[in-house]
């Protein structure tokens, strides 16, 4: 099964209700969903965290990316529609890409579309990216809920993506710790993607040594598979033996006769 027919939105008759001349559409949804997969899972924060949480120093840069991603979808669905000859229809038919035109952290449902393929075997270089990509919106999170807040030693960006580094690397310096309730359940995330990494990679670098053992082990001769025997071939071969048996025997009998016979005419005048 492909990525296109687990997509949310995609309903059984999109291809009696979309014209894809030349699979220039599919073409395109092949090179463009990952990178989109990719940007949604990097604004992960701005789902995540509330807008009044933002800040008169934040809401702006954040107002200006959901902006900026809205454009991004925006002119993503016009090439899907042209490509598919009917805009209208392809967008009423994908109403989570309509309405992620208009509330970029819509999008987010796509990106786990990403997160499970990284767990596809021989995907190790995607999953790290993800799991990176994951840390930062961790970073990002932590910082905003906790900066202003009582008692918080995370006053900067630049402090919780330390924070972050080390929290993922399972050190845990303590130089740094969230104190808020939503700062915490984003650091037990940031653990689990850290012990998830960590597992990831000790199994890909385990198997990689093995792989390569196995290559370099000269393989002796195989031995040679014994030919199929029939029950008819058996009792054909086992009926040659007893005539040449019985041949054997018959002609030892005759030599044994034919023996006495001789000396008895070489003793005779």
């Amino acid at each position: 099964m492909n990525d296109n027919a687990q997509r949310p939105g995609h309903g059984a008759d999109d291809n009696s209700a979309v014209d894809d001349p030349g699979g220039r559409l599919a073409a395109y949804e092949a090179r463009t969903d990952k990178a989109l997969d990719l940007l949604a899972l990097l604004t992960l924060w701005i789902v995540v965290v509330p807008v009044w949480d933002f800040g008169h120093d934040v809401e702006g840069i954040a107002l200006t990316i959901r902006a900026a991603v809205s454009v991004v979808y925006g002119i993503d669905l016009t090439i899907r529609g042209v490509l598919a000859r009917r805009p209208v229809r392809y967008a009423l038919i994908h109403p989570v890409m309509l309405v992620s035109v208009v509330f970029p952290p819509v999008r987010v449902i796509f990106s786990f579309r990403l997160v499970r393929s990284v767990f596809r075997r021989g995907h190790l270089g995607r999953f790290l990216v993800a799991a990176a990509v994951l840390v930062l919106n961790g970073a990002v999170i932590v910082y905003l809920f906790e900066r202003h807040a009582p008692k918080s030693s995370i006053h900067t960006l630049g402090e919780s993506l330390w924070w972050s580094v080390v929290t993922v690397t399972t050190v845990g310096y303590g130089d740094y710790t969230p104190v808020t309730v939503p700062g915490r359940v984003t650091a037990c995330f940031v653990m689990g993607v850290g012990l998830l990494t960590l597992a990831v990679v000790t199994a890909q670098v385990a198997s990689s040594f093995v792989t390569q053992g196995a290559g370099q082990a000269q393989p002796g001769p195989q031995a040679e598979s014994a030919p199929e025997v029939t029950l008819a071939e058996l009792a054909r071969r086992l009926a040659r033996i007893e005539e040449l048996i019985t041949a054997a025997t018959a002609s030892s009998s005759q030599r044994a006769v034919a023996a006495p016979e001789r000396d008895a005419g070489s003793d005779s005048p």
